[in-house]
């Protein structure tokens, strides 16, 4: 009986007063979406230190994926932006759904500094933009709930020393969520669930990242 591979998606749950989160509807959007033989599943995240992490722990034992995506929003960029690094550091600038704060702490205690995404994020942003959206390297995913269950994920996948890759990847807000928030940067759903299919594309079927430029003077 030939298995199944599941590609896991997450996005998160929605954040302080948002009605939503774009980062969820688009994983939803792509769950049950196949390509290679690959199926994507997607979880819904809570935006909750350490709980976060659980959830998507449970679910890596669950299904045991070939690829793992998770997705967050970066509310002021216009871009689809897969980030290069997860740094071990957790520095909340305002508290999570929980109402937690954590200021200075690691990530895992014990944990290497930073961890390289293992996706090959120019070859998807050049796909992505074949598609039409904007979309660009990322070297920070800041150091709220969104690094930290990047780094999570980087150190899970380490230690479990398979050949599974993951990564993290920031989406820009929807025009409805946009329009409560002046001067917010959007991109309309399809688009975004456009942008993220040629990405898991890529990521499934290129085995090595290519070599141009993606880096920022600042």
């Amino acid at each position: 009986m030939t298995r199944i591979e599941t590609v896991l998606l997450t996005g998160f749950e929605p954040f302080d007063s948002d009605p939503l989160n774009p980062s969820w509807e688009v994983a939803r959007a792509l769950d049950g979406w196949q390509h290679g033989g690959a199926t994507v599943r997607a979880m819904q995240l809570p935006c909750v230190f350490d709980q976060s992490i659980a959830v998507l722990e449970a679910a890596l034992h669950e299904f045991q994926p070939v690829l793992v995506v998770c997705l967050g929003l970066a509310s002021g960029r216009g871009e689809i932006t897969p980030e290069r690094v997860a740094i071990n550091i957790n520095d909340a600038r305002i508290a999570d759904n929980a109402a937690q704060q954590p200021i200075d702490t690691p990530v895992a205690t014990g944990g290497p500094a930073a961890y390289f995404s293992t996706l090959p994020i120019k070859a998807m942003v050049r796909a992505m933009r074949a598609e039409g959206v904007p979309a660009a390297v990322s070297n920070t995913a800041g150091t709220f709930v969104c690094n930290h269950i990047f780094y999570a994920l980087m150190h899970q996948l380490a230690r479990s020393g398979n050949a599974v890759r993951g990564g993290f990847i920031h989406v820009p807000a929807l025009p409805e969520l946009a329009a409560q928030h002046a001067g917010m940067p959007s991109l309309p759903l399809a688009q975004q669930v456009a942008a993220l299919r040629a990405g898991l594309r890529t990521a499934l079927d290129v085995q090595e990242d290519i070599r141009e430029g993606g880096g920022r003077i600042s």
